[in-house]
């Protein structure tokens, strides 16, 4: 049985074509394409790139001014942060969170629209695996073409789950029965009709927004089309740690707001979404708003306004004159 794709460059000893990851005392990193005969060359000397071809992961080069560097392949969010770029890339924190929430599994069939660099290609690609599809849209042919190379670069070379397509989801889509939508756009509430048409009943698509309003108006799209569940909106953060013996506290520095993430469930053809539960707070929806979710009180609900009216109307009586 033959390793999967790019298997072979994430283990073993370091091979020419390889991505290698040095690490100064400082904790600074520097990456480079191992190459026989090449040097790395730093303010701080230089050694050749010979050095470490057919060594083991994890050794120690020492330049010729005498700084040792740790050499390790580099894991992919470190890839993805240091790779060239076109487009902004989407961070691992959440890409992380799009292949677990959006529950990518090996063999799916998944659409994405929006490459950009190419990162989160790169994760979905690894989690769908060879057996599976991943068919990307990307509408401008630079970003699509230093996605291509970081991907294969990768990779090692083409991924035979991949399928890249320059031009816009709506006008090229052809894909059917698809497992996952993934869209990292502007304005995702364009393409909820052909999604919805390529997604198969269960299917879950997972839009990437960055301000609150294309978070709202990318809600009320769901809503409104009939054809998904109540979408559910999230955003993470990350802090990490400052650990130097006892002085143990959070970094001065975090990595915050990036964006968002909203995830909705493909309903069966022919099934009307449920009423949604809860009530929208008071001013939820401006007075040019006409068409406000529908909602359905629950018996709690119920209850307390038959108790509010009961109480009013004690109150009432007892203000009448006798």
């Amino acid at each position: 049985m033959s390793e999967p794709t790019g298997a072979t460059r994430r283990r073993g000893p370091f091979q020419v074509g390889d991505q290698v990851q040095l690490t100064d005392p400082k904790g600074r990193h520097y990456t480079f394409t191992l190459q026989a005969g090449n040097q790395f060359h730093t303010h701080k000397g230089m050694f050749p790139h010979d050095e470490l071809i057919g060594a083991p992961e994890g050794t120690v080069v020492r330049t010729t001014g005498n700084v040792p560097y740790l050499a390790l392949r580099p894991l992919l969010p470190d890839y993805v942060l240091s790779m060239p770029r076109g487009a902004a890339v989407i961070y691992p924190k959440d890409a992380g969170q799009i292949l677990a929430m959006a529950d990518i599994f090996a063999g799916a069939k998944v659409v994405e629209a929006g490459v950009g660099s190419g990162a989160l290609s790169t994760y979905l690609l690894r989690a769908v695996g060879d057996t599976g599809s991943l068919a990307s849209y990307e509408r401008r042919q630079d970003f699509a073409d230093i996605a291509k190379g970081n991907v294969e670069r990768y990779f090692g070379g083409p991924h035979p789950a991949w399928k890249l397509t320059v031009g816009d989801l709506q006008d090229n889509l052809i894909e059917t029965d698809v497992d996952r939508v993934i869209l990292d756009m502007l304005a995702p509430w364009e393409c909820l009709d052909v999604a919805s048409k390529a997604l198969v009943p269960g299917g879950l698509i997972c839009c990437y927004v960055a301000t609150t309003t294309q978070m709202s108006r990318t809600v009320e799209a769901l809503r409104e089309h009939g054809t998904f569940t109540e979408p559910q909106a999230w955003e993470t953060m990350v802090r990490t740690w400052h650990l130097e013996g006892l002085a143990v506290r959070p970094d001065h520095r975090m990595i915050g707001h990036t964006g968002f993430l909203l995830t909705a469930r493909r309903l069966a053809d022919g099934v009307e979404p449920p009423l949604r539960r809860r009530r929208p707070a008071k001013g939820s929806y401006g007075e040019d708003y006409e068409t406000g979710p529908e909602t359905e009180l629950s018996l709690v609900e119920r209850a307390a306004i038959r108790k509010a009216q009961r109480q009013a109307a004690s109150h009432d009586a007892r203000d009448l004159p006798e």
